[in-house]
């Protein structure tokens, strides 16, 4: 058979929802139904299903991996005689905006919180390292929020390299939805934990989109496992449209919004600016910069029309 003829050989494993579900190997379910609607993102349908089916097996994947970590850290420590505590094991989930990784984010932390194991897991989102606006509004970037570059990568590396570094007590900045911006005197500590979800849309970047600067770090270096939540680009400018029409009748009409503008239009208006801010900046980054990572991720998790994973796929 000619090269050219031969088939193209995936590195990722495909499962069906059904074949993947199989996989919980009967782990027990450790959320109620109650609090798995406070895990739920605004106009997502997270199900009691969706997160047996696809979230328990994922959660077991995890803590496989974590306890292999921890022996392979053990052998070490071990050979050097080093009694230091091991650096955590880092999760990275990318994906677009409205595609639903908080909600993957949170889902985790609180399957992987709860696991027979005891680890402690923390959760930092990236969006506590953008910019605040002022800087972004003197730069010119306002526009491109989002983007690589209105992000502080430089305070990012260094929480994530001192994090697995075993540095205690990090202070990370937290981000505000409502006010739109970083906020001053609100931090978060990060205390050593055994898994660190770190939630963002440019987290599985590295030195191949910046081939100027190779050499430099990425926080992809530092990812242990990485996620990526994908879905076709309608469904997501779907999904945008859904969440800021509901937006627009709650947190928008609150006056210390930074949206707050947006509270009176009508529905037409609001359709209207919905899908300009979809096109103009959140598509734009998503076929850019976010979409070209996918195929770096461990794991990617398709979903559909509905919010549902349909497929999973799992590199070799």
């Amino acid at each position: 058979m000619a090269m050219a003829d031969r088939p193209i050989q995936s590195p990722y494993m495909h499962f069906s929802r059904a074949q993947w579900a199989a996989l919980r190997n009967a782990v027990p379910m450790t959320l109620t139904s109650g609090e798995i609607d406070t895990l739920r993102g605004i106009n997502e349908a997270l199900s009691m299903d969706e997160v047996a089916e696809i979230y328990l097996p994922l959660a077991r994947l995890l803590d496989l991996y974590v306890s292999a970590n921890q022996h392979r850290s053990t052998t070490l420590d071990r050979f050097l005689g080093n009694n230091d505590r091991r650096p955590p094991f880092v999760i990275g989930i990318a994906g677009s905006v409205a595609v639903g990784k908080s909600t993957t984010a949170r889902v985790l932390q609180a399957l992987l919180d709860r696991w027979p194991t005891s680890r402690r897991v923390a959760l930092v989102t990236t969006d506590g390292f953008l910019y605040p606006n002022a800087t972004l509004e003197a730069r010119g970037l306002m526009g491109r929020k989002g983007f690589p570059e209105s992000f502080d990568i430089n305070r990012l590396l260094s929480f994530v390299s001192q994090l697995k570094a075993g540095v205690p007590a990090l202070e990370v900045p937290i981000y505000s939805h409502l006010v739109y911006d970083v906020l001053d005197d609100t931090r978060q500590v990060v205390d050593q934990p055994d898994i660190l979800i770190l939630e963002g849309l440019n987290v599985l970047q590295s030195g191949m989109d910046y081939p100027q600067n190779a050499d430099h770090v990425f926080v992809s270096d530092f990812l242990d496992f990485s996620i990526y939540v994908d879905a076709e680009i309608e469904h997501l400018n779907g999904w945008f449209l859904d969440r800021f029409m509901t937006l627009r009748e709650s947190v928008f009409s609150d006056p210390n919004s930074y949206f707050h503008k947006y509270a009176g239009l009508s529905d037409a208006q609001a359709t209207e600016t919905a899908n300009r801010i979809w096109h103009d900046i959140n598509r734009r980054n998503l076929l850019e910069n976010i979409l070209p990572t996918r195929e770096r991720a461990s794991l990617i998790l398709t979903k559909g029309a509905h919010h549902a994973v349909e497929q999973v796929m799992l590199r070799k």
